[in-house]
């Protein structure tokens, strides 16, 4: 079944062939060709489409659209950029000076009929319309990160974070905006699926704004005979044809607490600490050496940057793993690699390749097969040595954090809080604690505490006191305190995150020793409880169509295919095998790998195929406390 990036891929790749099919002969012999993107266009390739790829593709240059290009006669120009005023203007100063002779033109979002006349009457002015082959609305706009997961924004991500859609004092028209943006993408996905959804969201909400426009754009495009881009061929109907996914459209504000809770797996802790945007993490080049040397020279640490991707089979496996686990299978990976690495050096050794003696060749005979197995698979152990290196350098930056700001202490309690367990020790006592942790990491627990638990008012002032005592930025608190008198009618009902906690085993003997690239000492080896997060147990309650008693009874459900929109969930519904979740505000990769677990969980039973995780935004714990600052300083400043 073709996932939501391999459709994607499969898109991108078709619009760099000239937006023919692509066939053998083809990938044979390429056309060469100029690719020319803007800034969301070329988030939208890198995750995508590695250099190589594009220049196995015919694509000798790639440019940003808004740089110093000269001309180059004769090969074809292909344009992926927004329809935004900005680049067509661009593209008009393009035509005006003769740059290419072959224009291709795709645009991410469809481009308006008052803009395309526009971008006719500058070709018309600048007497090259002959140039311009072809213009292609390509619904190609939104990020797709893994095989199940996407996000609408990377550049100027902030205009759709859970921010500028809370602010006191947004404007209609800036909301209006903000709410189409969603849309349109939202929509482009289901275009990529080949599919119409059925919507279900929570009432009053900026989550039923964004499914009442949707519902709307797909029902009239539905209903417009000419531009229909749901009548695909028999050929290419999606693999969803025969049933319809569930699009489970949530608010941020649903789940206050699993954005700031500290992590544990290996991809969020990279989200978490090391700043993971696009597939691409940013690390030192030697993150074992002292930081103080540093701080005494005054130089800066060399950092480099590392790629992260469907290709890297140890990502693949471990991305979801606990962190310690994923220390040892870097130890182990790398035990393999010496063992295949000494393998080869006794091959040398036996065949006398290291000394210059005569009694080698006798022997040359005997070892030739094995000699050439050696030398081909050199290739897979240099890389395998690069993945290795390039792990053992992220994990141990994470290990750096993890025993600077006592991480696991972190997630271990905040775990108890978000479960009700009792606590070993007094919250006040560990925010006292100095070295406990920074600041920001507090603060952190104390929301999670104050969301999860009754806090009385004198209670509340006490470690008010206590957090300003500790340096805490305390502008987050008015807002979080307005959300949970709003939100308390809503939370009363149920434990949103029963059944979670943790357990802490015996740590791998192997990562203590000092043999080890990681020295695992004062850190605990917690392993998780299997529990699902709200978002997760909503999600489940919708697919399986429960009614009566569950908090989603009165979320609203709309079907685009009907001709009248009616609110009203019709009586008897089969589940759904396949859904789309998508929170407008700002995901994170908690919420993600809560998901792809409970789906691991449900595959024996064999009753839900797929579910795809998306977000207008991926939201770091430190981004989401710095926009409820910014909501609490609005709060505190009216």
């Amino acid at each position: 079944m073709a996932t939501l990036k391999d459709r994607q891929i499969n898109a991108i790749k078709q619009m760099l062939n000239l937006n023919q099919p692509i066939t053998k002969a083809i990938s044979a012999e390429p056309v060469w060709k100029l690719l020319i993107y803007d800034r969301a266009g070329q988030d939208i390739i890198s995750p995508l489409i590695s250099i190589r790829e594009l220049r196995e593709m015919g694509i000798t240059l790639h440019i940003q659209l808004h740089s110093d290009r000269d001309s180059i006669p004769d090969v074809p120009a292909i344009y992926c950029c927004a329809p935004t005023e900005e680049n067509l203007g661009r593209i008009a100063q393009d035509f005006q000076n003769g740059l290419y002779d072959v224009y291709h033109l795709n645009f991410i979002a469809p481009i308006s009929r008052q803009k395309l006349e526009d971008l006719a009457g500058a070709a018309l002015q600048a007497g090259c319309v002959a140039n311009i082959h072809k213009v292609y609305d390509q619904y190609l706009n939104f990020i797709t990160l893994e095989d199940d997961m996407f996000v609408l924004k990377h550049q100027n991500s902030d205009a759709l974070s859970y921010y500028a859609i809370n602010r006191a004092n947004t404007q209609d028209v800036e909301m209006e905006n903000i709410m189409d943006s969603i849309v349109d993408s939202l929509f482009a996905v289901f275009v990529t699926l080949g599919t119409v959804p059925i919507i279900r969201c929570p009432k009053n909400s900026a989550a039923e704004m964004v499914a009442r426009k949707l519902e709307k754009k797909l029902r009239e495009n539905l209903w417009d005979a000419r531009n229909n881009l749901f009548h695909m061929d028999a050929t290419q109907t999606g693999a969803f044809s025969f049933q319809r996914p569930l699009l489970v459209l949530l608010d941020r504000s649903i789940d206050m607490a699993t954005p700031l809770h500290h992590t544990w797996t290996y991809q969020a802790l990279a989200h978490d600490v090391l700043e993971l945007a696009l597939n691409r993490v940013v690390v030192e080049e030697d993150p074992s050496a002292d930081q103080q040397q540093y701080g005494a020279t005054g130089a800066k640490p060399k950092m480099k940057a590392c790629d992260l991707d469907s290709r890297d089979r140890f990502w693949c496996t471990h991305k979801g793993s606990p962190f310690p686990t994923v220390a040892e299978a870097i130890q182990e990976e790398l035990e393999q690699y010496r063992s295949s690495e000494e393998e080869i050096k006794k091959l040398k050794t036996t065949m006398g390749i290291d000394g210059e003696s005569d009694v080698a060749f006798s022997m040359v005979n005997d070892n030739t097969a094995k000699l050439t197995s050696a030398v081909n698979s050199l290739p897979q152990l240099l890389e395998k040595k690069r993945l290795i290196d390039m792990h053992t350098k992220i994990a141990t930056s994470i290990l750096n954090y993890i025993k600077s700001r006592r991480l696991d202490s972190f997630f271990e309690l905040e775990e108890k809080i978000m479960s009700k367990q009792a606590l070993d020790r007094a919250l006040i006592e560990l925010l006292k604690d100095p070295e406990f942790g920074l600041p920001e990491d507090k603060m952190r627990l104390f929301i999670i505490y104050y969301i999860c638990s009754n806090v009385t008012d004198a209670e509340f002032k006490r470690l008010e006191e206590t957090l300003r005592e500790c340096e805490c930025d305390l502008s987050p608190l008015p807002y979080i305190q307005r959300w949970k008198s709003i939100m308390k009618s809503t939370l009363t009902n149920s434990n949103q995150y029963e059944g979670s906690g943790t357990k802490t085993v015996s740590m791998f003997s192997k990562l203590v020793s000092q043999g080890s690239s990681f020295v695992m000492e004062g850190v605990k080896n917690l392993v998780v409880k299997r529990h699902n997060l709200p978002v997760t147990k909503i999600t489940e309650q919708l697919m399986e169509c429960r009614s009566g008693g569950s908090e989603v009874d009165d979320y609203l459900y709309l079907d685009p295919k009907l001709l009248k929109g009616s609110d009203v969930v019709p009586k008897n519904r089969s589940p759904f095998q396949d859904a789309i979740v998508f929170v407008v505000g700002g995901g994170n990769y908690i919420e993600y790998q809560n998901l792809v677990d409970f789906i691991k969980s449900k595959q024996s039973t064999n009753s839900i195929r797929r579910i795809i995780y998306g977000a207008s935004t991926l939201t770091n714990a430190k981004q989401f406390l710095k926009q409820l600052s910014l909501l609490g300083q609005e709060i505190a400043g009216a």
